[in-house]
């Protein structure tokens, strides 16, 4: 690829075409500069066909106003745009519009609210609002959707993988079966998600968490072919390497060759007051061979060597795995919890591509435009109720009920607050026919969800660290009732539209269809 292609491709032509042809016909009928509101929202969580998700934790945000800040209609952008013709060899964009867009950023008068990253969240719940003029919020779409829905699905595959792992250390290790460059938003969203490190360098050095790895089959098979044996390659990693020497142990035999030589190198390091981490499984029975590696690790007197699982493995893996420990530790003269708690896992393919559910149906929905200073509801029909839009300029709140524990998400109009409400009238978001009512003494705290990320086009909002958003994480997490985090066939955790804004939608759609 020519370098100088390397820019347009990044930058603010990050985009579908028709975005740009939408915002010329905009600017040509004279409405391009109304203030609209898009609502970003997914459909349905995550379906890996044997099992699905119950949650999902929202990524991607920061990237997204990176991008945004980085982007502008300049010199190349404008003179690209300048050749791209239309069926009958015209150029498609008129020197009028490209005028109109010469110079300007993404952020162009942008204002965003958003939930904050690492937060859980539902279904048709606007997790981002960004309010702005209509060509430009609508240029915006294509990267907004492919930054949040990407980072949001690979988070909540990594967060289902940590929650089944009890907690012990998972390590991110996909870079090598990822989709190019989509590695490096994977690797960060794992980490939001709960994956302990990557073994992504780059990404490691950019978010500031150190890079994690073991070693591969190519080092065994090397150091044979050139005249050595298995016991040779695990003392040369050993002794390059002896404050992280995990050794990989089925390159030859798991049981009778790669465990009792990284004995013997750990023997060895013993004697010289080193201590070994531990061995890594990367093929076989992998719960079989984790009870005969622990047997083997305590009788040679190493009972705190960790166990790094690797190889396909994704949250029901894992879930086997336990099971089959927990079911047969006890004969083999182990202690099934001591074991599974010296268990840490390397998480590949399965969690960067998150396999079984490869995209999450974000999508981007026009929801409010402005008319003469007021705010003019929009609605979109579908033949599924679904897809039918839930129309207006909005807020969004969480419910918790006595125990302090989420019961709901509530969108409701902007001037509502549901806190000041004795009884919340609740309707589902796309079945006409299922409402409830919660009295205010069955509630315990109401909380808005939607933070300023950006008010025309400033940066109003100091974005945390990984670590920060990882508590986001665990903290909604604790908040959330254990059937809704089950593995399969997890409880549905419910989400409301308020009494006006479902009045509202019900107006809006027998308006429209009696039109």
């Amino acid at each position: 690829m020519k370098k100088e292609y390397t820019k347009l491709i990044q930058g603010a032509l990050f985009t579908d075409l028709y975005q740009l042809t939408m915002a010329q016909l905009f600017f040509r009928i004279g409405i391009h500069e109304n203030i609209a509101q898009f609502d970003y929202f997914f459909r349905s969580y995550p379906d890996y066909g044997s099992h699905q998700a119950g949650y999902c934790i929202f990524a991607g945000l920061e990237w997204l106003v990176d991008w945004m800040q980085e982007s502008v209609f300049g010199v190349d952008e404008l003179i690209y745009l300048k050749t791209v013709k239309d069926r009958q060899g015209s150029r498609l964009f008129g020197d009028d519009f490209l005028g109109w867009l010469s110079g300007k950023s993404i952020t162009e008068g942008i204002t965003i609210r958003s939930v904050e990253e690492g937060r859980v969240v539902h279904p048709y719940v606007p997790n981002l609002m960004v309010e702005g003029q209509l060509a430009m919020a609508q240029i915006l779409e294509s990267s907004l959707l492919n930054q949040i829905n990407f980072q949001t699905l690979i988070a909540t595959k990594a967060s289902r993988i940590h929650e089944i792992a009890q907690g012990k250390l998972v390590l991110e290790f996909g870079l090598r079966r990822a989709q190019s460059l989509a590695a490096n938003a994977g690797a960060r969203a794992a980490l939001i998600g709960g994956a302990d490190f990557t073994s992504n360098t780059g990404m490691s050095a950019a978010l500031g968490y150190p890079p994690s790895g073991t070693h591969g089959h190519s080092m065994v098979q090397a150091i044979i072919a050139l005249g050595g044996n298995e016991l040779d390659a695990f003392r040369a990693f050993a002794d390059v390497y002896p404050n992280n020497c995990i050794l990989l142990v089925d390159t030859i035999n798991t049981l009778e060759s790669g465990i009792p030589n990284a004995i013997k190198v750990f023997e060895e390091m013993k004697k010289k007051g080193q201590k070994p981490l531990g061995i890594r499984l990367d093929s076989g029975d992998l719960a079989f061979l984790s009870i005969q590696a622990a047997k083997m690790l305590n009788q040679a007197g190493f009972p705190d060597t960790t166990i790094v699982l690797s190889n396909q493995i994704d949250e029901l893996t894992i879930w086997q795995i336990i099971t089959q420990i927990q079911n047969e530790a006890d004969r083999n003269g182990l202690d099934a919890q001591q074991l599974i708690d010296r268990l840490s896992y390397g998480v590949g393919t399965k969690m960067i591509t998150s396999s079984g559910a490869s995209a999450l149906d974000g999508v981007y929905k026009l929801t409010s435009i402005k008319d003469k200073g007021k705010w003019v509801p929009t609605l979109k029909i579908s033949e599924l109720p679904e897809k039918t839009l839930n129309p207006g300029h909005k807020s969004i709140w969480r419910i918790y009920d006595n125990s302090g524990k989420a019961i709901s998400d509530l969108i409701a109009l902007d001037d509502e607050n549901p806190a000041k409400m004795k009884v919340l009238q609740l309707h589902h978001p796309t079945d006409p026919t299922k409402q409830r009512a919660i009295e205010n003494n069955q509630i315990s705290s109401v909380e808005s969800l939607l933070t300023d990320i950006l008010i025309d086009s400033k940066i109003i909002y100091q974005f945390p660290s990984i670590e920060q958003i990882r508590n986001n994480r665990k903290n909604d997490l604790e908040r959330l009732y254990p059937g809704v985090k089950r593995l399969i066939s997890p409880h549905i955790y419910h989400v409301s539209l308020s009494q006006k804004l479902w009045e509202l939608k019900n107006r809006m759609v027998k308006k429209s269809l009696n039109n």
